[in-house]
């Protein structure tokens, strides 16, 4: 074998790559992946983008410490990275990785899916011969065995064939399919490679110079998010909301959910929201948190990209503050000082389910993607008996029907509203007296405008700024009879790219159903994230309820 150096040797190489070997041996567990039990090393903190970060770094190490040719791939059109090989070279690749994987346990099948396969095995690398492109992966789990990383976040290994002076890659990518055997290579961050940010060695990994051009295909501006949050027990804001009820009580009319309870309860769902983006969005550059000047205990408001801004650092008429209207806040968000020109908005119940790249959001050119729900906005004009959300749906329809000529019909999904910060602006002058009408009502509003929501979608649209979008997505009523099994279903499957956990009515025993949330959360998001303050007094969701902290 070219350059391939003793076991021992190797295996020091490992040592220094892999997760956790700096605090001693690390600890395996078997856990079930894809219907099969395997090996996985178990690493507090565990997170998607790590993982995946490591099994590239590990996959590019073992190939240089054997001194085998290889080199990165972009443009195959997949999220996990690739590699290439010489198909020469394939069975010295098999041999170091048949080594490797006996000393930490790592996994072999086809890139195509099908059985996972023990990489020591010296006979399952040879029934994957006839297969030129292989996905290789250590699994890691974090200590609950909730989360496993496995083929998902592996890294893919493609064998090139030579043919005429050539190497000619196994299938298609969108920058190169063939190079000479003896052309250049050079050194580019791997970051192009894996969306990730970078965790090992220099950061640097060796590939032909056609893949470190800019691609079409590229996000190259920066995205950030943007929550708006209450905090419903502080005494101060409820003190507040209620002088202000009393004030506006008997001016301005009012539907019952106008006000309801349910509209501002909060389960601690922000600080999981948070765990999902620093889980499965590693690519956001800044968080805002819009608050009435509140923020979470557990926050820690000095983690860089974090910020917390108050209502009055936003709203351009202070005269219309205190508001308890989400729909006043929202038309307010493109004031948001720093505010990159393209972001996410998202409740604090809605959660990124699975990983997600910017592309599910944002085609590379800018233009946004929203996601159309089933739900339709009733038919008529306004009446005093609409719910406020539908009233604010035939207000967004109205407007868009005077402009354009057209009639919308369906509401949007409850993800996370794909938003330009110039098209917002551009409504607030377009639409300068309902913009201002929202602003200025304290509470929900037959008059609302559902600016973010809405109306911005269907605006960019009509105005060639935005496009239909799908995303794999579910909606849970907590209220409804069958919500336990829902959750349960979603945290063994975790097949939803995003999910909103919600209930429009206070329920009767507001313990059970703020517990079933809490263990549902604390299981399907259990590593926390840097936002979190690390001191332990600051307890999970589960153990904040049963000291009776979440229950309200």
């Amino acid at each position: 074998m070219r350059g391939l150096t003793a076991a021992d040797a190797m295996r020091t190489t490992l040592a220094g790559v892999a997760l956790g070997r700096g605090r001693g041996a690390a600890a395996l567990r078997v856990v079930r992946l894809d219907g099969q039990h395997v090996r996985a090393m178990v690493v507090p903190g565990a997170t998607e983008w790590a993982a995946r970060a490591r099994n590239l770094h590990l996959l590019v190490a073992v190939l240089e410490e054997a001194e085998i040719e290889y080199f990165a791939v972009r443009g195959t059109g997949g999220n996990v990275p690739v590699v290439a090989i010489p198909a020469a070279l394939r069975e010295d690749v098999e041999e170091v990785l048949q080594m490797v994987c006996g000393s930490d346990p790592g996994y072999v099948r086809a890139a195509s899916g099908g059985q996972s396969r023990d990489g020591s095995s010296a006979q399952a690398w040879r029934k994957l011969r006839a297969q030129r492109v292989l996905n290789v992966a250590w699994v890691v789990c974090d200590p609950s065995g909730n989360l496993v990383f496995g083929h998902d976040s592996g890294c893919e290994l493609e064998f090139w064939s030579e043919e005429d002076g050539e190497l000619v890659a196994p299938r298609p990518n969108s920058v190169v399919t063939s190079t000479p055997v003896d052309g250049g290579r050079r050194l580019a961050e791997q970051r192009l490679f894996s969306p990730v940010p970078f965790l090992y060695g220099t950061g640097r990994t060796r590939t032909l110079p056609e893949f470190t051009a800019a691609l079409i295909g590229d996000h190259r501006y920066p995205i950030d998010i943007v929550y708006t949050w209450v905090d419903d027990s502080d005494p101060v804001w409820k003190a507040s909301k209620d002088a202000t009820r009393r004030w506006v009580d008997g001016s301005v009319p009012m539907h019952d959910q106008a006000d309801n309870d349910a509209r501002y309860t909060s389960r601690d769902e922000l600080r999981y929201s948070l765990r999902s983006i620093h889980q499965f969005v590693p690519w956001v550059r800044n968080i805002f948190l819009v608050t009435a000047g509140q923020v979470p205990g557990w926050l820690d408001t000095e983690y860089p990209g974090l910020r917390v801004v108050d209502h009055r650092e936003i709203f351009s008429d202070a005269h219309a503050l205190p508001t308890f209207n989400s729909h006043a806040i929202e038309s307010q968000l493109h004031h948001i000082p720093d505010l990159s020109e393209h972001f996410l908005y998202l409740n604090d119940d809605v959660f990124f389910g699975r990983p997600v790249h910017p592309e599910q959001f944002f085609h590379p050119n800018g233009l946004t993607k929203f996601f159309m729900s089933k739900a339709l906005i009733p038919s008529g004009q306004i009446s005093p008996d609409d719910l406020p959300v539908n009233a604010a749906g035939k207000n967004s329809r109205g407007l868009i029907a005077q402009q354009f000529g057209t009639v919308i019909s369906q509401k949007m999904k409850h993800t996370p509203h794909a938003l330009r910060r110039s098209v917002l602006a551009e409504i607030e002058q377009v639409y300068a007296r309902a913009h201002w009408v929202t602003q200025h009502s304290r509470f929900r509003s037959p008059h609302d405008t559902p600016v973010v929501s809405s109306l911005h979608h269907y605006y960019a649209y009509h105005s060639a700024r935005a496009t239909v979008g799908d995303l794999r997505y579910v909606y849970i009523d907590i209220g409804d009879q069958r919500a336990q099994q829902r959750l349960d279903r979603l945290v063994a499957r975790r097949d939803f790219d995003t999910f909103c956990i919600n209930d429009t009515i206070v329920p009767e025993d507001r313990d059970a159903q703020a517990r079933m949330v809490a263990r549902f959360l604390d299981a399907y998001f259990p590593v926390p994230s840097p936002y979190e303050r690390p001191e332990p007094a600051l307890a999970p969701a589960r153990q904040q309820v049963e000291e009776g902290a979440v229950a309200r």
